[in-house]
């Protein structure tokens, strides 16, 4: 297994966007108030060119196998930085690839000096779920800043 872990680029706009639908999909969450029908999706490299971003695709022989990013989404509190995106293809789950993204996103937020991670999720992600609690996240009673992802129903933090 050679994996590549690097930035997005415009290239990869079309192939991410399809793996991430392909994925809510897959555990049947593709629904309006999540990323599925999020316009911003078809034009990731777009949207993180914005400071203090990033978003890293996990690459095997060619083959986008995975995303995850951090992105200052508009209304959280000062600090604070959101865990984005972070999917890994059927073909590659349980090999640590996810973990391997989530962990490269997190030193991003440090390196950009955010002191809190947040993210949301749902009940279905349960895998991804127990990776973030044992990564330190805690779940928290309602959502933070204006994702408008209204569909998600689990809300954790960590505190860097």
């Amino acid at each position: 297994m050679d994996i590549t872990i690097r930035k997005i680029t415009a290239q990869d706009n079309t192939a991410t966007a399809s793996m991430i639908r392909t994925i809510l999909r897959e555990f049947k969450i593709d629904k309006p108030g999540t990323v599925y029908t999020d316009p911003t999706t078809d034009e990731l490299s777009i949207v993180f060119e914005h400071p203090q971003s990033a978003y890293w695709l996990a690459e095997e022989d060619g083959v986008i196998i995975g995303g995850c990013g951090i992105y200052p989404t508009e209304g959280l509190p000062d600090g604070c930085v959101e865990l984005v995106k972070l999917y890994t293809s059927a073909s590659s789950r349980g090999k640590g690839i996810g973990k391997m993204l989530m962990e490269k996103s997190i030193a991003s937020a440090q390196h950009f000096g955010y002191n809190e991670v947040y993210l949301e999720s749902f009940p279905e992600l349960s895998t991804a779920i127990g990776m973030y609690e044992r990564a330190g996240f805690k779940k928290l009673a309602s959502p933070l800043g204006n994702s408008g992802h209204f569909a998600c129903n689990v809300w954790m933090l960590l505190v860097l």
